[in-house]
């Protein structure tokens, strides 16, 4: 896909290669985007994460972290102050994804209709 006027005509593809479908479906696995969001504010430790985001355990929590390393939205880094330790912060595409899930949160009010399930 491109940004520009002229559109790449969709060829076949099944959702497995497509990179846009990639990405989408990290993201949208559950606390990937809440993790990002959390540390948009600044660097944080595992233990801030968690009390930052009620209900995920330890385990998924790092889970979480190892797959936000590895697609390079995040950095761990050491703590030289008592007590030692890591922090987790964005990286600069992090930061890019962040900018790209704040307009998810603002895009459904860009819709004149009512939402889906809105009473």
């Amino acid at each position: 896909m491109t940004a520009t006027s002229e559109r790449e005509a969709p060829m076949p593809r099944r959702p497995e290669v497509c990179p846009v479908e990639d990405w989408l479906s990290f993201l949208g696995h559950r606390w990937n985007a809440l993790v990002l969001w959390q540390l948009s504010v600044g660097p944080k430790r595992h233990g801030n994460l968690m009390a930052q985001l009620p209900g995920i355990t330890a385990k998924v929590l790092s889970e979480r972290l190892d797959g936000l390393l590895g697609r390079g939205l995040v950095e761990r880094g050491a703590v030289a102050a008592f007590p030692r330790g890591v922090v987790y912060s964005l990286t600069a595409g992090g930061r890019r994804v962040v900018a790209l899930l704040d307009q998810f949160e603002t895009l459904p009010h860009s819709f004149a209709g009512p939402r889906q399930g809105a009473a």
